[in-house]
This record gives C-alpha cells, structure tokens and sequence, in this order.
C-alpha cells in the first residue's frame, strides 16, 4: 500500500513530468535497449521510430500519476495493458528492469530536482502498479494455459490457406504445428504472430484480429499491407504478404483482448468500422447472427470497392439475415462502383444521416479503424446521447486515442 505522502509527492510532481514526459520516455528507451537490447525483439520498432510508443508511455505514466488516490478508475485501461502484455510475453522479470531505466531516466532529465524523496516515490509508485499488472497478467496466463486447446507463451502454426480479399488485405488460416486442438475465443479478440523480420535482424511482434468465429481447429487473421517492407509501418504486414505461404510456420501467442461482444446477451449490437477495422466485426457478427432474434447493425466505410475487404460475403450475409443491417460508405468510389448496390452513401462515415437505424434500444457500439476515425465516431455517438458505457472501440499499437 502506498502512504498518503507517497501519492501527494507523485501528485505534486507529476505536472513536472508530464512536462518533460516525452523527454523522459525517450531517454528512458535509448536507456533500455542500451542496457537489454534482447528487449527490442518485444518492443515494437516501428512505434520506436515514429514515436508513437514514447507518447503512448508518456501519457500512461501521467494518467497513472492523476488517478493515483483512485488507481480502480484505471480498471479499464490496466485490463488492457495486461492483456497486451500478456500476449507479447511480457514476463515478471522485466517489470524490475523497465522500472531501473525509467528512474534513471527521471533521474537524467530532471537532474538535481529530482530528489531523494521524489525518486523513492516514484519507484514506490511504480512497484505498485508492476504489482497489479502482473497479478492480472498471471491470471490471464492461468486462464488460457488451463483452457481445452489453451497454452501460454508461443506456440507453433502452419499457414494452410493464403486468400487474398481485397487489394490491400489477405487472410491466413492457421492450424498449430503440433496437430492438437486450439483454444476458443470471444468473438472481437486477437492472437499476437511473432516472425524475423530480416530488414531489422529481429523478431517483431503485431497484433491481429481474429477475423472468424472459433471451430476449435485453427484461426484466421486478416492482415493490411501497411507502407512498404522497407517502411516502419510495413515490416510485418508486408513479409507477411510477400514472403508467408501456404505451408510456412510461425509462432502464435493465446488469443487475448477485451474489445470483444457479450454472445450471452440478446440486446442489439451496432459494429462501426473504418478499412481493416472490419476484421474483429467480422468475427462478432458471424457469432451474432446466430441468434435470429438479435438485431445487428454493421456500418463500414471503404475508399472504394478494390479496397473493400469480404464485400460479397458481408451482402449476402445482409441478405440472408432479415435481422442484419449493413451501411456502406466508398469516399472514393471507383468508375466501375454503384451507389445503392455496391455502396449505399458516398463520402466518409457519417452516422448522423443513417440514425434512425443506428440508434437502437440498450444497443452497445462496437467502433475499429484509424484512431482519427474513432474518435469521429465515437464523439458522433456521444453527441447522440448514447452513453459511454455502451461505447467500446479496438486500438492496436499505443492507445493514443484518449487526450
């Protein structure tokens, strides 16, 4: 437990640091891949090169020092860190490493203001949330090691099928290597995919969508190619693309997240998507729809119909499913695309025109895309009335949604 003179010191300094935050994060890692360079095969690099990574701690690092007198407010956002971690292999022993560097970075920046007391509180601070996180993620990995089909840390699948399904998206089927079963999952989860990326000399680590229902036999994920090989955005998705065939091996880790929909709950769902977003939806719909009484709404958004990933699949679904609905908006629709047949509103993803079927009774709002495109529609929901509560989105990479 934390003093009361613990957390007035994290409080009273924490403006100080979120000063400095970025600063302090940077120097932190140069710091720790200084010292652990192992660790960069965990770490996203791209995230390290564009900066995402340093905002995305920076903020977490201030949002944990604001909330500190009520640490149960962060339950949300802990759940999340925790499912993360537990899906990149984040182990105990790295939680004392991270918190050496990241005083020392303190500690750096802020030089002799940084006193005695201000760095025993902080690290105090800090041992208290590597607690919760790692208790959480212990859980996490009992829970999946315990499960028919479950295991933890990495384990060995075979591509079966490569299908592309649109110009910038193909789908993988996995099936593990050893012949055994694999473990269900909540319809909106993903699996992280570990592979050696030969541009870096490392391992990286993404998260993907599971982008069909379980079958206790293998997964699918539905992978963007993002920039280019060379590029940092593209170092996964396009070896993925260009060098993983059918018979190839790579490793997994247990499906993990909590962007996912209640299959216990007969209340209406409305799914909001933007691009690759569409990949978790489609696995919450499948499930969804299974119960012909429970009313779906899916709205997606797509440049046009070269882009538009299991177009066919999704129409026909709305047509064989009265209680389905499906919104298209193409912003930049094709010569060759129809309005009213391939798409049914021009432009970006609007909900305010379309409200009459969006806003449903005690519905919950699924929303995945860009993070500029949450945020739109998200605060469209709210602008609404639809309470927050009822509001969940999907963010892969560092959670820069919140200000």
């Amino acid at each position: 437990m934390l003093t009361q003179r613990t957390k007035d010191i994290v409080k009273a300094t924490a403006p100080v640091l979120a000063q400095h935050g970025y600063a302090i994060i940077q120097h932190f890692y140069r710091r720790l891949f200084e010292a652990h360079p192992e660790l960069k095969n965990v770490f996203n690099m791209a995230h390290q090169e564009q900066g995402q990574q340093q905002q995305a701690l920076a903020r977490a690092v201030y949002a944990y020092a604001e909330n500190i007198e009520d640490p149960g407010s962060l339950t949300a956002v802990l759940k999340n860190i925790a499912s993360k971690h537990a899906s990149l292999g984040v182990r105990p022993e790295q939680y004392p490493i991270v918190g050496e560097h990241l005083l020392g970075a303190i500690k750096e920046v802020l030089g002799s203001a940084a006193t005695e007391d201000i760095i025993s509180a902080w690290a105090q601070a800090y041992g208290n949330l590597a607690d919760i996180l790692m208790g959480m993620e212990s859980e996490l990995r009992e829970r999946s090691g315990a499960q028919p089909g479950g295991w933890t840390g990495w384990r060995n699948f075979i591509v079966r099928e490569k299908r592309p399904e649109s110009s910038v998206i193909t789908s993988f089927v996995l099936e593990p290597a050893d012949g055994g079963p694999v473990m269900n999952f909540e319809p909106g989860q993903y699996v992280s995919i570990a592979v050696n990326v030969p541009a870096l000399g490392l391992q990286q680590i993404r998260q993907y969508s599971l982008s069909d229902m379980p079958n206790g036999r293998s997964y699918r994920i539905s992978v963007k190619r993002e920039g280019g090989g060379t590029q940092p955005s593209g170092y996964v998705s396009c070896l993925l693309h260009d060098h993983v065939d059918v018979g190839d091996e790579v490793r997994l880790a247990a499906p993990s997240g909590n962007f996912h929909i209640d299959v216990d709950a007969t209340t209406p769902i409305v799914l909001i998507s933007g691009g690759v977003g569409l990949t978790p939806m489609i696995s919450m719909l499948k499930r969804a729809i299974q119960d012909p009484h429970r009313r779906v709404v899916f709205v997606h958004g797509a440049r046009n119909s070269g882009v538009h990933a299991m177009r066919d699949r999704l129409r026909e679904a709305a047509r064989t499913n009265p209680n389905f609905h499906l919104v298209v908006f193409y912003d930049e629709p094709l010569a060759q695309d129809v309005e009213g047949q391939d798409y049914d509103y021009p432009g970006m993803v609007d909900i305010k025109p379309i409200r009459d079927s969006v806003l449903l009774t005690d519905a919950d709002y699924y929303i995945c895309g860009p993070i500029p495109f949450m945020r739109m529609q998200h605060d469209t929901l709210k602008s609404l009335a639809v309470p927050e509560a009822r509001i969940h989105y999907e963010v892969f990479g560092p959670d820069l949604f919140a200000e």
